[in-house]
């Protein structure tokens, strides 16, 4: 049977790189936006002309170099000098420019800020080409494993382990010794004061860690990347991560504000609802958040930000602490706004001082007033509402009046809030498990947030592309006019007072 032949490798063949390229291809986007940018004014680093030695590349070389990578899953430096010079989509892309890795990499470590302006400068070219509404908003986080192990990261329990450790084993090997020189005819013991002497070295590590760890008033300390910290990923599955928030918009599923921490949702909502504001110049919209964010402070700040919170509520148990069962839950007490009094499910009227107490922990810090009544002593049912001599005692935070009217609109709205896992779930699915950006191998805060926008610009590119297609988009692109009044916003939010954390982010204002 005949098979199919090729052509011939020495024929001659004359084409332009042009040529290779059809029109609905993702890289004529990537160079039509590119080229649309001003790099100067979104904060990447630019490099001047030198009138001696090799000339510099131009910055929207590796730009586009970068967005061209992501969009296909390559993220090393090496690998995208690699495809520089075998992949002609990147040659057409280039015009055939091949930069060594370490320029392509100090590009991306350079410009962590830039191109978290360039993600922010895209959301408003979406909103611009119609495919944001900005009205309803779903929000969440995922955890991106850090460049650092969980052997590097230390807290003082851990520590202390580690010197425990060194203490008992130094006082075997000095037992040992003494017990050898006791006998009449002692063996050699081998390398037996190089091992104390090792012992001894990792106690003065461990030490100076611990020095470290309570100067720094956190609760632990990682060696590799000082942002890094162990999170909770799933049940009681701990990594040391970062936690990539994203703010997604209902219309088209598409990302609208973006940034990353290294804590958990529960202090997180308020600043990402409120960049997600900000990028997109509206004046409220309706965010929808799962119940790791429930948290009085953060909706008390969205409802003064005029953003409409739909947080799920957790589900409260059969029964608490205090021996509380189901039907003399706090929920079950009706609160009065005009007499600022709670009436028990028994009919009592529980009262307050007026004065208001605080409360400090490591996750939270509020103020609350305590609510009582005598008639708990002569309850028939008491036992079955509280264990405490004196009676029930109800606290009610500063922040009630915001969590109440959220988790009225949580039980109004059951069909709304179910969207909430249609619009962004599936987000993090294809970033973490289509294309494998589990994981960062950036060290520090800021250069994570840099790459976590870069991977949410991606995002936004291909869906834009499947939605309107290559040519509709240029089309779209060209008509349009870029803000560029770039304010980055240094947000100093959710600081844990006993701690005293300052936890910062960029919110990036695009003024027209």
């Amino acid at each position: 049977m005949q098979h199919i032949t090729g052509i011939s490798r020495q024929q001659i063949r004359f084409s332009s790189l042009e040529d290779t390229i059809g029109p609905d291809n993702q890289v004529r986007f990537i160079d039509a936006f590119v080229e649309n940018m001003n790099l100067s004014k979104l904060e990447f680093a630019i490099k001047t002309l030198k009138t001696e030695g090799r000339p510099s590349f131009n910055s929207k070389v590796f730009l586009k170099m970068y967005l061209y990578g992501y969009l296909n899953g390559i993220r090393s430096g090496r690998n995208l000098e690699k495809e520089c010079l075998r992949n002609i989509e990147m040659q057409w892309l280039l015009e055939d420019i091949r930069p060594n890795y370490h320029s392509i990499t100090d590009f991306r470590k350079n410009n962590p800020v830039a191109l978290k302006n360039t993600f922010k400068l895209f959301v408003s070219f979406l909103k611009e080409a119609d495919l944001i509404g900005g009205e309803t908003i779903a929000i969440d986080g995922t955890k991106s494993r850090a460049h650092n192990s969980k052997k590097a990261n230390f807290n003082q329990k851990k520590i202390d382990k580690h010197l425990e450790y060194i203490e008992s084993k130094t006082q075997e090997y000095l037992d040992a010794l003494e017990e050898n020189d006791a006998k009449e005819n002692p063996a050699k013991i081998q390398n037996i004061q190089q091992k104390i002497e090792r012992l001894k070295q990792n106690k003065i590590r461990y030490e100076l860690l611990e020095e470290k760890l309570k100067e720094s008033g956190e609760p632990q300390i990682s060696t590799t990347d000082g942002d890094a910290r162990a999170l909770l990923v799933q049940g009681q599955v701990v990594e040391i991560s970062f936690n990539m928030q994203a703010a997604v918009d209902a219309k088209h599923n598409l990302v609208v504000a973006t940034h990353t921490i290294n804590r958990n949702d529960r202090s997180a909502l308020s600043a990402i609802a409120i960049e997600a504001k900000e990028n997109l110049g509206i004046d409220t919209y309706t965010a929808l958040v799962d119940k790791g964010y429930h948290n009085g402070r953060e909706m008390e700040a969205c409802k003064q930000a005029k953003i409409t919170t739909i947080v799920a509520q957790p589900e409260q148990g059969k029964s608490n602490e205090n021996g509380t069962t189901t039907d003399y839950l706090v929920a079950q007490f009706k609160y009065d706004k005009t007499t600022d009094t709670y009436t028990c499910p028994q009919g009592e009227t529980l009262k307050t001082t007026g004065r208001w107490h605080k409360k400090t922990s490591l996750k939270d810090s509020y103020e609350f007033k305590k609510y009582r009544t005598p008639k708990c002593k002569e309850c028939p049912v008491k036992h079955l509402c509280t264990s405490r001599a004196a009676g029930r005692e109800i606290d009610r935070s500063q922040y009630a009046d915001a969590v109440e009217e959220n988790n009225k609109r949580y039980h109004e709205n059951p069909q709304l809030y179910r969207k909430r896992q249609e619009i962004n779930e599936h987000i993090f699915g294809t970033i973490k498990r289509q294309w494998g950006y589990n994981h960062t191998n950036l060290t520090g805060l800021e250069k994570v947030n840099g790459e976590h926008s870069l991977i949410m610009l991606v995002y936004n590119i291909k869906r834009s592309i499947n939605i309107l297609g290559v040519p509709e988009l240029i089309a779209k692109l060209k008509k349009w006019n870029p803000p560029y009044k770039v304010k980055v916003l240094f947000l100093l939010k959710m600081e844990h007072l006993k701690l005293n954390l300052e936890h910062y982010f960029y919110q990036t204002k695009f003024v027209a």
